[in-house]
This record gives structure tokens, C-alpha cells and sequence, in this order.
């Protein structure tokens, strides 16, 4: 019998395929139950704001046409809102399409990306996948050690990923340390900084990676409207880089990648900034909540700068999971990030926030 797993390539070999939160319709079909709350995504709890969903509406008699493989009025659109040049864009079916991109485009066997421990599973996914090298930095403090990845730079190294915040810690690189990073980066190696999660952060030190790039012409900078403009379910995303390095991903980018329901949901999710507002607020109103909570409690947590937070609940994880997913709350264990006593809970509706804290004092 043909062994097709040895046909494949050997970085492929060594992969597992990406696990996803699990859906509410699984939860309900295998314990019978109704009313889940779900917060293992990360997604928006208000969803895509009223405009989005008429805009959708008006779009559905023109199915059968295929999309503007260009995207071009979201670039024009996203080029004004940022103030960058329409040749700096790329459009993407979600950030993570983005991220492949880079990864096809400048990865290959003899050269290597370097990522931080406890950083989102595809930036080491993207690099195997290709069968590049992979070299992962210790964390310091759950975060990001700049100064050890700068170290670990070398003849081979072609890539650095940073999340900014983080997923699934929260933890973020602060202004001064990126800008310092930045200068002493080599020019041939590339930093891709992922803010997924960039709107919903409000720290004062945070660096807005889009206004360096012009300045760092190595510095590539992704986001998403999967988070804080709800779009998750339509996979848009978009990267912000010197023209040359838009231009080499648009050569392997897959025709219409971003299907005509993506791209008129993200251009009237511009539009409805009034909705992004309400959507940062509420975050951090969940945020105080839960914080709050986890004292009350008596548990640490990781401070964070996204729309989740990733809570020690003092032993393995996976008990505490599985009660939760039986009173009908799904969160996130993380084992998989090499911590194995954390939850990393998104935030939700003050009720969300408050189905989760009851459910978990009661498993605790």
C-alpha cells in the first residue's frame, strides 16, 4: 500500500493540523444542551455592526459574479483610513492568509524565522509548512524577549514574527523596545509584526506599527477585521509593507482570495467606526470585570491588551475545561502553548462575563 504520509514533504510531516475553538453547535449535539456561551475565539460579541449586515444584504443577487480579484476599493478605501500607499497593501483571506504569503514568498530550506515561546501556533505552522528552519526564543514574564531574539539573529535567519499583542497571552511589545529592536535589526531580515488585536488596545507605550513602516523598510505589519469590526466569519485581512514586498505577495496570491461578501462587509465595517468604538468599550468593561473577578477568586492571570484573558487556574487546565464545557462555557485551554494551567477566556457581554465567572466559581 502506497505510504502516502512519506510522499509529503518533511516539514508538512511534522505538522498537526490547527485546532480551533470548539463550535457551540458541537458542545449542544454532544451534551444536549441549549444556551452555550461560547468565549474561546476571540471574536466580537456585538457581531458586525447593522451597516455591515445591510450592506450584505443589498450584495446577495450578485452571487454569481466573482469578486474584484484586485480589491481595489477596499485598498483605496484602507489607504486613506491608514495614510499609506495603495502599493503597500495586501489583501488577504484573513491576516493568517497574509502571513502564508510572507512565508512562500521569502522562506525556504536554508534560511529560518524565529518566533517567540507562547506565540500564535501560525507562525511556526507557515514556517515548517515551507520546511524552513525554526527557532523559538524562551518567553520572559509570558512575553516576548526582544533582546534574546535580537541574539538569536543569524546568517540564516530571514524572518521575525511578532504579536503585538499577543495571542493567546495578551502581552504586549512596548514602543521603545520596537523602535530599539528595529534599529538594530539587519536590513535583509524581515519583522512581521501581527496586530491582530489592534484596536483594542489602549496602553500608552503601545507602538502603532503602520506608522513605522515607512521609516523600517523591513517591518511588515498585519491586521485583521476578524476581531474588533466582527468579521471573523468572512476572513479579511491585510498586511501594510514596502511596495516591493506587496508586489512579490500579490504574485502568489491566489485569484479573488477575498470573495465579494469579504470585501463589502470590511469596506462598510469602516465606515461604522461608531461600531468599533462601542466594540472597545465593552472590551474594556469585560476586562475590569474579569479582572476583578480572577482576585476575587484568587487567580493570576497575564495582564492584557487584547479582548481576552488568559487566567492560571493552578493546576492542569483540562478538568477545569471540561466542567466549564458541562455547565455549557467554552473556553480556551492552551496547553498547546506550553501552558498547560491556563484558560484563556475572551471577553464577552456583561452576561457572557458573568455566566463564565459563576460557572467557574462553582467548578473551583
Amino acid at each position: 500500500m502506497t505510504d502516502f504520509l512519506s510522499m509529503a514533504l518533511p516539514g508538512i510531516r511534522e505538522l498537526q493540523p490547527y485546532q480551533p475553538g470548539k463550535p457551540v453547535e458541537e458542545l449542544e449535539r454532544e451534551l444536549g444542551l441549549t444556551n452555550v456561551v461560547k468565549l474561546a475565539s476571540n471574536e466580537n460579541p456585538l457581531g458586525a455592526s447593522p451597516l455591515v449586515q445591510a450592506r450584505l444584504i443589498e450584495m446577495l443577487p450578485d452571487l454569481a459574479r466573482y469578486p474584484d480579484g484586485s480589491a481595489w476599493l477596499l485598498k483605496h478605501n484602507l489607504s486613506e483610513f491608514l495614510g499609506v500607499p495603495v502599493a503597500s497593501l495586501t489583501i488577504g483571506n484573513g491576516s493568517n492568509e497574509v502571513l502564508e504569503l510572507l512565508a512562500r514568498v521569502y522562506l525556504h530550506t536554508a534560511n529560518e524565522s524565529i518566533v517567540s515561546q507562547h506565540s500564535f501556533i501560525v507562525y511556526p505552522l507557515v514556517t515548517r509548512a515551507i520546511g524552513a528552519g525554526l527557532t523559538i526564543i524562551p518567553a520572559r514574564n509570558f512575553a516576548q524577549d526582544l533582546d534574546a531574539t535580537l541574539k538569536a539573529i543569524n546568517s540564516r535567519t530571514r524572518m521575525v514574527f511578532i504579536a503585538n499583542p499577543n495571542n493567546p497571552t495578551g502581552t504586549w511589545v512596548r514602543e521603545k523596545e520596537l523602535i530599539g529592536f528595529l534599529d538594530d535589526v539587519p536590513e535583509n531580515v524581515l519583522v512581521v509584526l501581527d496586530e491582530a488585536y489592534f484596536e483594542y488596545v489602549s496602553e500608552p507605550d503601545y507602538p502603532d506599527g503602520i506608522s513605522l513602516v515607512a521609516k523600517y523598510p523591513n517591518l511588515v505589519v498585519t491586521r485583521t477585521f476578524s476581531k474588533a469590526y466582527g468579521l471573523a466569519a468572512l476572513r479579511v485581512g491585510y498586511a501594510v509593507s514596502h511596495p516591493d514586498i506587496a508586489d512579490l505577495m500579490n504574485r502568489v496570491r491566489q485569484p479573488f482570495n477575498a470573495n465579494t461578501m469579504a470585501l463589502t462587509a470590511a469596506l462598510a465595517a469602516l465606515e461604522a467606526q461608531d461600531h468599533v468604538a462601542e466594540s472597545i468599550a465593552l472590551n474594556q468593561e469585560g476586562m475590569a470585570f474579569l479582572t476583578g473577578a480572577c482576585t476575587e477568586l484568587g487567580l493570576d492571570y497575564v495582564p492584557s491588551a487584547g479582548n481576552f484573558l488568559t487566567i492560571d487556574v493552578g493546576s492542569d487546565a483540562i478538568p477545569v475545561y471540561d466542567a466549564l464545557l458541562h455547565l455549557g462555557v467554552i473556553v480556551r485551554p492552551i496547553g498547546i502553548y506550553e501552558m498547560p494551567n491556563h484558560l484563556r477566556v475572551t471577553i464577552g457581554l456583561p452576561e457572557e462575563n458573568q455566566r463564565f465567572v459563576d460557572a467557574l466559581r462553582s467548578v473551583l
